[in-house]
């Protein structure tokens, strides 16, 4: 399975999420997701706002500020890490069932990657015709006309698609 892609956060990132969601709803922002990872020698905790308005690097500053002091009282992670506010940009990945069940039914487009081919192939593009949260599938429909219908355990990587051409 990809990184992100199980069904439960570590149990940091879901003690962190609880500790700050509040705070940073308070704000008027929506946390879009939290993810807390090592690479190479270091730790990030990483946080993803968003807002119907967007996310400008005032706004990552803002919440960084916010909730930075409520890390430090908490202290709930033992390890020492880099904090990370970002936006989860205009082509983002959909890890977690509620991200996939934001953008389903929508006309935004997204890129599907799969761990094995599947039909032939890697990878698909078209939009989340729905999302199915017992089953944990979803159904694509594909640039081509078809759709196409999967466990999400399948998926190395699905993300949203902007057309920068239109």
């Amino acid at each position: 399975m990809a990184k992100g892609q199980g069904k439960s956060k570590s149990g940091v990132a879901e003690r962190v999420e609880r500790l700050l969601a509040p705070t940073i709803e308070e704000l008027g922002y929506e946390l879009w997701d939290l993810v807390f990872e090592k690479e190479g020698p270091d730790w990030f905790l990483r946080i993803t706002i968003d807002s119907e308005n967007g996310i400008t690097i005032d706004d990552c500053e803002r919440v960084n500020r916010a909730v930075d002091p409520i890390l430090d009282e908490a202290d709930p992670i033992e390890s020492s890490y880099n904090l990370e506010v970002s936006s989860p940009g205009i082509e983002r990945e959909l890890r977690i069932p509620r991200h996939i069940e934001a953008f389903a039914g929508t006309d935004e487009r997204v890129e599907v990657r799969f761990f094995a081919p599947k039909d032939g192939k890697k990878k698909i593009t078209g939009r989340i015709d729905s999302y199915d949260a017992d089953s944990d599938s979803l159904t694509i429909a594909c640039d081509e006309g078809t759709a196409v219908t999967f466990p999400r355990s399948e998926c190395a990587l699905i993300k949203t698609v902007f057309d920068f051409g239109s």
